[in-house]
């Protein structure tokens, strides 16, 4: 039965794939009650696996040669069946937002086809019980994102964010697959229930590695596992160096926004560090390498999310800097905390990209934020539920990220020097964030209206099919804070739980000036930005130098360009001029010379005229009595 929680989806897909000219604008009833049907029978896993032990379920054996298995199965446990109803759950709500979003868009039933295969293939990345098939479907939501990114094939934005997403996610991906190679050279096998114990029987396990300048070096190999298997992790959860690509992917219609680049697929390398915490926990080098990386994701993606003008960057940027927290929490050993963020971060997330998606659309596709303002009255139930997304990452008290932050800084802070220093960081990225997240909803719903005037006098609310999404993710974007979410997945790991009920006084005091700092935040922004709207135009030419680096995200994309793109672009001009036309070109050419070279010789033996003809057949019979008397 469980088997059917991902079929469902696939079975949509299949439909529309092969009748979705037929069914065209009635996509979503095939694709809605799909997945919907997954959505029931995940919370019926959850039950299960609540009341017992993990479940372990083989379902197809492809290919078996001596200790090679190559199998489909299913292994729901705690970690699993938390991440199929957030899937299942923001799927659903992103299904029906879309019928009102994609509604008249020529590419109607094929959306709805590319969003069933991508959850699809996500439901199967979680449920997955051995590295292998994590892997392929890692693979097949990188497939998914592409064609969902370039669903507007016709804009070249789009085209170029697409290709981009999925040459960046390359990089990270051969990592992911040499780390297979060595789980698999050293262990014999790529299952999870395999993997786990011989991992704690083989901890000292050693490998050699040739050094830059000559010599080796005695490592350990899970050090050299987990940071390959990370690499995988970096490109999909857009962590630095690889986090170029996810604000790009905006150029994708806004539910795929809410849908893979919130909630869902950049999940992905998060949950697959804490799937592989047995490992990772066997590697100090590797979790310092985890927590640094996700450490410097979270502040840098604040700070660029603090001066973007698209309404839909500067929550990409958030998700960003929320990767980064998630990431550095479970370098630090507290994957409890990191995926309790994880879980309210994709409610809350999920409905502030939905709700850019409202404003959009009110706008008649707008997404520049200084051409917005004054929208809080004409747009009531999207501005109350994008208040609440905004003060949940915010980390506002009571709400559902004010218990995941609060309990994720603690955690760190808790897990020794390096985690108390990056705990702070993290206060200090939270302060960022609670200054963008309201910079955005004071400059899009408040002070006057700068909205083109042939647009402003139609706007208006949404379609029910767009709003009752925004109402379901608004009241779960406080209620997932009450759930016991730590202390539900506490099992899964060594250690974890809920970091403020075993650290008193220093739990209390982060606690505390985690919510100052949101606080702050807030206020510094509505005093900029509604009592003295002129001041950021002053700051930023005071303070050029900051301000256009953020603005410009930091020259990383720039720096790309001359490190990576232009090289290569000048390797294959000058390759193409070499090979392509000096070789092959010059090959094929060069057989047509000779060929019209041979005819041109041809035609002057067939001139048509006797005399030539007789003077050479004298002249052959010479040569061959010539040859006859020689030899």
């Amino acid at each position: 039965m469980y088997a059917l929680i991902p079929l469902f989806p696939l079975a949509a897909f299949l439909i529309l794939g092969l009748a979705g000219n037929r069914i065209k604008d009635r996509a979503h009833l095939v694709a809605v009650p799909a997945v919907v049907l997954s959505w029931l029978l995940s919370l019926f896993a959850f039950s299960e696996v609540a009341q017992g032990a993990p479940i372990n379920q083989p379902l197809y054996t492809w290919l078996t040669s001596g200790n090679l298995d190559i199998h489909i199965g299913l292994y729901l446990d705690r970690l699993t069946v938390v991440m199929l109803l957030l899937v299942t759950t923001v799927s659903s709500l992103v299904h029906i937002y879309t019928i009102g979003y994609m509604h008249g868009e020529p590419g109607y039933a094929r959306f709805f086809s590319y969003i069933a295969l991508f959850t699809f293939s996500m439901l199967m990345l979680v449920l997955a019980d051995n590295l292998l098939q994590l892997f392929v479907f890692w693979e097949a939501v990188g497939l998914c994102s592409y064609l969902l990114i370039g669903h507007w094939y016709e804009r070249a934005p789009a085209c170029a964010a697409a290709t981009k997403a999925f040459l960046v996610n390359r990089v990270g991906d051969f990592g992911f697959m040499l780390g297979l190679l060595l789980v698999w050279y050293s262990f014999g096998s790529l299952n999870y229930l395999d993997i786990f114990p011989a991992a704690l029987e083989t901890a000292n396990l050693t490998m050699n590695l040739l050094g830059p300048f000559g010599g080796t070096w005695n490592v350990s190999v899970f050090t050299v596992i987990c940071l390959l298997l990370f690499t995988g992790a970096v490109g999909k959860s857009a962590q630095v160096p690889l986090h170029v690509w996810l604000p790009d992917a905006m150029e994708g219609p806004t539910p795929i926004s809410a849908l893979i680049h919130a909630a869902t697929m950049v999940t992905a390398g998060v949950f697959m560090v804490a799937r592989l915490a047995p490992l990772y926990n066997l590697s100090p080098t590797a979790m310092t390498v985890v927590a640094l990386v996700g450490a410097a994701t979270m502040v840098l993606g604040a700070t660029i999310a603090m001066t973007q003008t698209d309404i839909k960057r500067v929550v990409a940027y958030s998700t960003v800097s929320q990767l980064g927290y998630m990431v550095m929490a479970c370098g630090l050993g507290a994957y409890s905390a990191g995926m309790y963020h994880l879980l309210t971060h994709g409610a809350f997330k999920a409905l502030l990209f939905l709700g850019c998606g409202s404003v959009i659309i009110a706008l008649h596709h707008e997404q520049d934020m200084r051409r917005m303002g004054g929208l809080k009255s004409k747009l009531p139930v999207t501005y109350w539920t994008f208040i609440i997304g905004s003060l949940a990452l915010a980390g506002f008290p009571l709400t559902a990220g004010f218990f995941s932050k609060d309990d994720l800084l603690i955690s760190s802070w808790s897990s020794g020097p390096l985690g108390q220093v990056l705990t702070v960081l993290g206060l200090l990225t939270a302060l960022m964030t609670a200054f963008y997240s309201f910079r955005l909803v004071f400059v899009t719903f408040w002070g006057p209206s700068h909205v083109d005037k042939k647009h402003a006098k139609h706007v208006h609310e949404p379609s029910s099919t767009m709003t009752f999404p925004l109402i379901v993710l608004a009241v779960l974007s406080i209620a997932a804070g009450y759930v016991g979410i730590p202390e539900f997945l506490e099992p899964v790991f060594a250690h974890g739980g809920s970091a403020a009920a075993h650290h008193g006084d220093a739990g209390l005091v982060i606690m505390i000036v985690a919510t100052l700092m949101g606080l702050t935040g807030i206020a510094g922004a509505y005093y900029l930005y509604v009592l003295n709207p002129q001041l950021p135009d002053q700051f930023a030419v005071r303070w050029k130098t900051l301000y256009e680096g953020s603005l410009n995200k930091w020259y990383v994309d720039e720096a790309y360009d001359r490190a990576f793109v232009k090289p290569t672009f000048a390797v294959a001009a000058d390759m193409w001029k070499r090979i392509d036309v000096a070789v092959i070109d010059g090959a094929v050419n060069g057989i047509a010379r000779g060929i019209a070279w041979s005819g041109w010789l041809l035609r002057l033996v067939q001139s048509g005229q006797t005399q030539h003809y007789a003077l050479a057949m004298a002249f052959g019979l010479v040569i061959l009595m010539t040859v006859f008397l020689v030899f």
